[in-house]
């Protein structure tokens, strides 16, 4: 750049703005094709991750737990939807990994020992919520550089021919090494499955002041299928199971989350309310009774986890 030249500002279209909206994407009638016992299951997932975390800040705010969390709040909907569609593929998450390790299966008691810290963790009680590695379940974390897990997918994607999903966040999505490893995943038609969790904030940074490209666009150009959608879990459900015999992909989605950075403050004024729609939904469906059925069941079978793995760390 020739010196004394003025940097033009990053422009931010109000086209590219108004992809955050709760129904982008939406096909009508779709949550209406699902079977009942199948939208309930979607539901006991986000209820499990939603709940699960929950509990977890409360027991970082009671100081009984003194390790950096990342939790899911807010973004429950995708982990669900995904893991719908993909059983059986290898899953490599990100930070915010709670969601994915829980709804693909991990094992809530394993994952709570290593946020305590203890020797029984997925982790031996060393790493807390990053790399939460479930081997038998085909489940593999990351050691906390933000991406560092697109690659290392690829690379097993490459190696054993087997379907693999990778999940990252919008910042993640601008490292080089993310969008190299979807260049290889389109050169050489690996079965990868991109899935960003794009709440449009990397730490406390909108994307508006990062970049003006979609990450769609760019995986495009790499011959990947792909789509931006909102996260309603069963538009997610949908699209992870179309794509999944059409891969490599990438599903954008757009989401909201509930809590910052390790569990401490909330976003004031979130675009929208994702749990509070699909129980919304589910009451349209005439699915609100059993619904709220699984939810006490499900944060009863929490608090006593919590509870008994706390005891036990305590020696009680």
């Amino acid at each position: 750049m020739a010196e004394g030249r003025p940097v033009a500002p990053v422009r931010w279209s109000e086209d590219l703005a108004s992809l955050r909206n709760p129904a982008l994407g939406a096909i009508d009638g779709l949550a209406e094709s699902w079977s009942a016992e199948r939208s309930l299951e979607l539901f006991r997932r986000m209820c499990l991750i939603r709940n699960f975390d929950l509990r977890a800040r409360q027991t970082q705010l009671d100081k009984d737990l003194a390790g950096l969390i990342y939790l899911s709040v807010g973004q429950e909907s995708c982990a669900a939807g995904v893991s719908m569609a993909m059983k059986g593929s290898w899953l490599l998450g990100q930070h915010r990994g709670h969601s994915h390790y829980l709804a693909f299966g991990g094992r809530p008691e394993r994952l709570v020992d290593e946020l305590l810290g203890m020797a029984s963790g997925c982790c031996g009680g060393m790493g807390g919520s990053p790399p939460i590695h479930d081997f038998e379940r085909r489940i593999v974390g990351h050691n906390g550089l933000i991406g560092d897990q697109v690659p290392v997918a690829v690379g097993m994607a490459l190696g054993t021919g087997e379907k693999v999903v990778t999940v990252f966040g919008d910042g993640a999505g601008e490292e080089d090494y993310v969008l190299a490893s979807m260049g290889m995943a389109g050169s050489r038609r690996l079965p990868m499955l991109f899935v960003c969790e794009d709440n449009d904030l990397s730490v406390l940074t909108p994307t508006r002041d990062r970049r003006t490209w979609r990450s769609v666009e760019v995986a495009k150009s790499f011959g990947l299928e792909a789509v931006d959608i909102a996260d309603d879990p069963w538009l997610v459900a949908h699209w992870a199971e179309t794509l999944k015999d059409r891969l490599p992909a990438l599903i954008n989605v757009r989401t909201c989350r509930g809590l910052w950075h390790v569990g401490t403050g909330s976003d004031n004024n979130a675009d929208w309310d994702r749990w509070a729609l699909v129980k919304n939904k589910l009451s349209d469906l005439g699915l609100l009774g059993q619904a709220e059925a699984i939810e006490r069941e499900t944060i009863e079978s929490v608090e006593k986890l919590w509870t008994s793995r706390l005891q036990t760390r305590s020696g009680n």
